[in-house]
């Protein structure tokens, strides 16, 4: 076991998708009072036969967030299905959040009951903090019903918050009570826009309200956009400012941040899957009039620093290398040239497995896990089981070949006080040729 001081990976360039390690959709993006943009996105489940991977199987939300908008740390889990005491498995669809008088409130649709299309509801949980401690307070009375989904919470400028939520060609904007769970007034239908599906968001610019959605085009959805002089319209429909980029679904958030407005969006450009998506931003122009610039989606340099990053003080960070490795089967050390000396390969065989004992979990809680790594690979991956607990499938997308040890994949998961963890890797998905893992306790 080691121990270094050593900074996290960082980047000068923004890339896209710019969250890799696992499959993110529905970027609900927020800026908070620490200064950091925060991005909450639903999760499609990777790790089982793409034949039983859909819409269905959704859960596990996580939370990212920055400072530059180029470096991003995954900041966790928020809320899953077996959190709450109502609702079935699954069917954890696009969230958003919102603050108000001291408190973080996180909206997400849930289906109660079966038929599962026509129960949803919109569920909500509190928390103290922007990413942890969010605890289930039930569902909002009055709102959801049949393919009703994607909750969206506008706050004004006079501390009137506004609820958006709609799908099936039915959208539905009403005001919240102070308390952020309950109507103030009954839901009304959203007029004016040109063929609406769901994933409605509304953001405030100079006076003017826009309301952004996707629509319905050939099974590729579109986002298009609204403007109004009120946050409940009249709407008049603008046209499009993000065509489809090839998949079923499109959804999408606007914000501000640091004095440059933002798209955010998801894509399947990782996995080529419409079940596995992946989050992306690009940065958001206006013309003169206050009209929207069509977005033209790129893959990397959306957001480029000028200067290399300067982070705050060196964090411990506990380091695990291949000497720490137990070879359960399949795997072997190989020396080789790399910063911790030696590597871990062999992951390429079915059920090649290896363990690492005694992992630091700090004080407990959240605690990022990092994988350093090179691949020939398009698109590796592994499944990581931590205390015994199968967590996620981890990608590792390609860095150039075998000796390329630039690869840097994360994950934020709950451990144990201490150096009292377990962890293991599970290969049989491509090659990897493994450095080091590390764990990092959070902000």
């Amino acid at each position: 076991m080691n121990e270094y001081l050593i900074s996290r990976q960082t980047r000068k360039t923004s890339v896209n998708p710019f969250i890799k390690s696992i499959y993110t959709a529905d970027p609900s993006a927020h800026v908070w009072s620490d200064g950091r943009l925060y991005v909450y996105a639903s999760r499609d489940l990777d790790g089982m036969p793409t034949s039983q991977i859909n819409f269905k199987t959704m859960d596990q939300y996580h939370a990212f967030s920055t400072d530059d908008m180029v470096n991003w740390i995954d900041e966790g889990e928020i809320i899953q299905a077996r959190d709450l005491n109502w609702g079935v498995e699954g069917y954890m669809w696009a969230p958003d959040a919102a603050f108000k008088s001291g408190k973080y409130y996180f909206y997400f649709p849930h289906t109660s009951a079966e038929p599962w299309n026509d129960n949803w509801k919109i569920g909500v949980a509190i928390s103290d903090n922007p990413t942890t401690g969010f605890e289930d307070a039930g569902y909002i009375v009055g709102a959801g019903g049949h393919a009703l989904i994607d909750p969206s919470v506008f706050i004004d400028d006079d501390n009137q918050a506004y609820l958006y939520y709609g799908g099936g060609a039915h959208g539905y904007q009403v005001k919240l009570n102070p308390d952020m769970i309950s109507l103030k007034t009954n839901p009304e239908e959203i007029i004016g826009l040109d063929d609406f599906h769901e994933a409605a968001w509304v953001f405030k610019r100079e006076n003017k309200y826009y309301l952004t959605y996707s629509d319905n085009y050939s099974g590729n959805n579109r986002l298009k956009y609204a403007m109004s002089d009120t946050p409940m319209g009249p709407w008049k429909s603008m046209g499009i400012y993000l065509n489809s980029v090839g998949l079923e679904t499109s959804h999408g958030s606007v914000v501000k941040y640091k004095g440059e407005w933002y798209a955010f969006y998801h894509s399947n450009d990782l996995s080529g899957s419409n079940v596995l998506r992946s989050i992306c931003f690009d940065v958001l122009k206006f013309n003169s009039d206050g009209t929207i610039v069509p977005v033209i989606p790129t893959r990397e340099g959306a957001v480029r620093l000028d200067t290399d990053v300067v982070l705050d003080d060196e964090q411990m960070i506990s380091v695990k290398t291949a000497e720490d490795a137990e070879i359960i089967v399949g795997s072997i050390i190989q020396d080789d040239r790399s910063f911790f000396n030696s590597v871990l390969s062999g992951f390429n065989l079915f059920g090649s497995t290896v363990k690492f004992n005694n992992v630091n979990g700090f004080d407990g809680g959240n605690v990022n896990i990092g994988f350093y790594y090179s691949t020939p690979e398009k698109l590796a991956k592994l499944r990581l089981i931590v205390n015994d607990e199968n967590i996620s499938v981890i990608n590792f997308p390609f860095t150039g070949g075998t000796h390329t040890y630039d690869g840097y994949a994360n994950i934020t998961v709950k451990m144990n006080p201490n150096k009292n963890n377990n962890v293991q890797l599970i290969g049989g998905n491509g090659a990897i040729i493994l450095e080091a893992i590390t764990t990092q306790k959070l902000r």
